[in-house]
């Protein structure tokens, strides 16, 4: 179910009219963007909680993932925007180059062939630097405290109880 979602909304990054985002409308672009970062961000923390806490409710591993992928598209979102500015990046020009840009920052790779030149383009690396650093460590950390906790669940509930009318015993 969650490569299902990343999927669907990775397609939808693709398709959308995203492009009447950027200069021409520089407010509702920021906004946009503010507020995107700043639900991801809440809902991250929010399934962080609930791990920590250990509540039986708890989905992370479907909902940690797809909140993810949501991140990494909206700061691609927000390079693509950028590079309709003249000047704030080198190397960039399609929705390809803003999710392999954005993914490459996230790996902490840093090719080069892709470089933020205008302050504002290096802004928003900082911020995706500092965002992923507090934000999708601690989701990646509850997902694998999370995932660690039912195993090991797992391995120390005793077996099922046989079915009423069956026997453990084998046929003799």
């Amino acid at each position: 179910m969650p490569l299902v979602l990343a999927a669907t909304m990775t397609i939808g990054y693709f398709v959308l009219p995203l492009d009447r985002l950027g200069p021409r409308r520089p407010a509702l672009s920021w906004t946009l963007f503010g507020l995107a970062l700043v639900l991801v961000a809440a809902l991250l923390l929010r399934q962080v909680r609930h791990v920590l806490l250990d509540r039986p409710d708890t989905r992370p591993g479907l909902v940690i993932p797809v909140l993810m992928c949501l991140s990494v598209l909206v700061f691609s979102a927000a390079y693509q925007a950028l590079a309709q500015h003249p000047g704030e990046f080198r190397g960039l020009t399609t929705r390809l180059d803003a999710l392999y840009f954005t993914l490459v920052t996230l790996a902490t790779i840093g090719y080069g062939d892709i470089t933020p030149h205008g302050q504002t383009a290096r802004l928003i690396t900082v911020l995706q630097i500092l965002y992923s650093f507090v934000f999708l460590t601690a989701a990646a950390t509850a997902l694998s405290r999370h995932v660690r906790n039912a195993v090991r669940r797992h391995a120390t509930s005793p077996p099922p109880a046989p079915r009423e009318g069956r026997t453990t015993d084998p046929p003799a």
